[in-house]
């Protein structure tokens, strides 16, 4: 290392380890892109915060950690009832609110947040970026945003730092850096993502919804879907029927249908149910109740070995392409894999030439550059189109999109999405398009579902949805999402 890096009194370089370990969460508090990263799976939440308090503030009792653990998971909208639970039976966007919750624990000078809200929706983003902002001016604390949102980064920071390929090749004042870029990278980056606004408008105001003019049977319909989860509690209580109760209801009744060849986006806050939802409709959770028909079939009722069969039919692509790829799989291997499961090819020799046919179709060019190379690899792009290659594969009717440019900077989130649109019209797909970005969802989506406390509170066009909404938390929703302006 080489170069000045000093935070407060800390001269960082010089400190030896005892001082690092008092300077990581006393100096400086890190909030990671990806919690699970930060949290230890058998440990429960309350146990995260009240052994990071008493690590640092050993004078500290166990009855006062926990206080100050529950008082800092409520900034955060984490209840009481939930500190006994782990990280596993939390979403994604509630892992990352206890991990923000760790790191504000011991009221640090400096917080370091790395992607912090890119698994939260815009209610919540702007609850969270509130609080720190809002910490940052009462405790005389700095934060320093890492963020790939540029629109995010514009409403909340008062400078913004571009970096590009390991370099610092912009910094100014965010109002005069958004009006006025002088880099030609961030000229990119700016452009690509008010493009997106404006195309979202463009697009949706000319589409013709296949959903409102085809007579067409729904390729997918749920009726009455339910997935309730129960809480462990007090076996006395249970026993003699006193206990409260423990039920936690992910999925509540929900019903809706997706027409074939269009684009149904799901949003709602995180926790609220969505991704509990995709994993119901592929049958790896099976619903408490209701039906899950595909194709006119209740796969709900399928027996596994049938509803293996069927999965090369319903396909899904996750929000982080690198944790749902085999680290010790080669690029090749990973894409060819569903084909070999399902027994599609004969051959490795015709396995190995429909992957590099798919690898050309979602530009990945040329094949043999990449079909050899491993995730690590990959730019998350590359490896978000892996992810697409593998999907696709089987030749699927219907895909699951579970955030799938939720991690990628302004310019590939474009072409990722291009690509995509792209490869619906060339493949007939259908698309199930789980996001929190509500641009995104207007340029993408045919209809939009508005999931809430488990339920869809709101269902219609695009357009109409954003032009007229009519349930008050999908008119929250809409007021929250941040808008990237730029004056001339």
């Amino acid at each position: 290392m080489e170069g000045k890096l000093q935070v407060a009194d800390y001269a960082i370089p010089e400190l030896d380890d005892q001082q690092l370990r008092q300077f990581r969460g006393e100096a400086v508090g890190l909030i990671f892109q990806d919690p699970m990263t930060r949290l230890d799976p058998l440990m429960t939440i309350g146990d995260h915060c009240v052994e990071t308090l008493q690590s640092h503030r050993p004078e500290m009792t166990k009855r006062q950690a926990k206080a100050r653990s529950l008082e800092c998971l409520a900034a955060v909208k984490i209840p009481a009832d939930r500190q006994n639970q782990y990280p596993h039976e939390f979403s994604g966007g509630m892992r990352q609110r206890v991990a923000i919750a760790l790191a504000l624990l011991l009221n640090p000078k400096l917080i370091v947040a790395d992607e912090p809200t890119t698994s939260l929706d815009v209610t919540v983003s702007a609850q969270i970026l509130d609080e720190l902002t809002r910490l940052c001016t009462e405790r005389d604390m700095g934060l320093v945003m890492i963020s790939h949102d540029l629109a995010l980064v514009g409403e909340y920071c008062d400078r913004i730092a571009v970096m590009y390929q390991g370099k610092l090749v912009e910094l100014g004042e965010t109002n005069q850096l958004i009006s006025h870029p002088q880099h030609p990278y961030t000229q990119t980056l700016l452009n690509s993502a008010l493009l997106l606004q404006k195309n979202a408008v463009q697009e949706n105001e000319a589409a013709v919804l296949t959903a409102s003019q085809g007579s067409a049977a729904p390729i997918l319909r749920l009726e009455m879907v339910k997935q309730h989860f129960t809480l462990g509690g007090n076996p006395f209580e249970k026993l003699f029927g006193k206990g409260k109760d423990n039920s936690i209801k992910a999925v509540d009744g929900i019903t809706f249908g997706i027409q074939p060849g269009e684009t149904l986006g799901l949003v709602g806050e995180s926790g609220c149910g969505k991704s509990t939802l995709s994993r119901t409709i592929l049958q790896l959770l099976k619903p408490t109740s209701g039906s899950v028909e595909f194709l006119g079939e209740n796969i709900a009722a399928l027996s596994k070995p049938a509803m293996r069969r069927r999965r090369r039919d319903i396909q899904m692509i996750f929000q982080d392409p690198n944790a749902c790829l085999n680290p010790l799989m080669t690029i090749g291997q990973s894409i060819a894999d569903p084909l070999l499961i399902h027994r599609l090819v004969v051959s490795p020799a015709e396995a190995k030439q429909k992957v590099a046919l798919m690898m050309e179709r979602v530009g990945l060019t040329p094949p043999e550059n990449f079909a050899d190379r491993f995730p690590s690899q990959l730019s998350g792009g590359q490896q978000q189109r892996v992810a697409i290659a593998r999907a696709l594969i089987t030749r699927p009717k219907l895909i699951i999109c579970d955030e799938p440019v939720s991690m990628l900077d302004a310019t590939v989130q474009a072409q990722v999405l291009e690509l995509m649109l792209e490869l619906k019209r060339e493949f007939e797909l259908t698309y199930l398009f789980i996001t929190h970005d509500l641009w995104v969802a207007r340029f993408f989506c045919d209809r939009i579902a508005v999931m809430n406390g488990g339920k869809i509170v709101e269902i219609g066009p695009t357009q109409q949805l954003f032009e007229a909404p009519q349930h008050p938390y999908t008119q929250q929703l809409l007021g929250a999402a941040p808008l990237l302006a730029r004056t001339a």
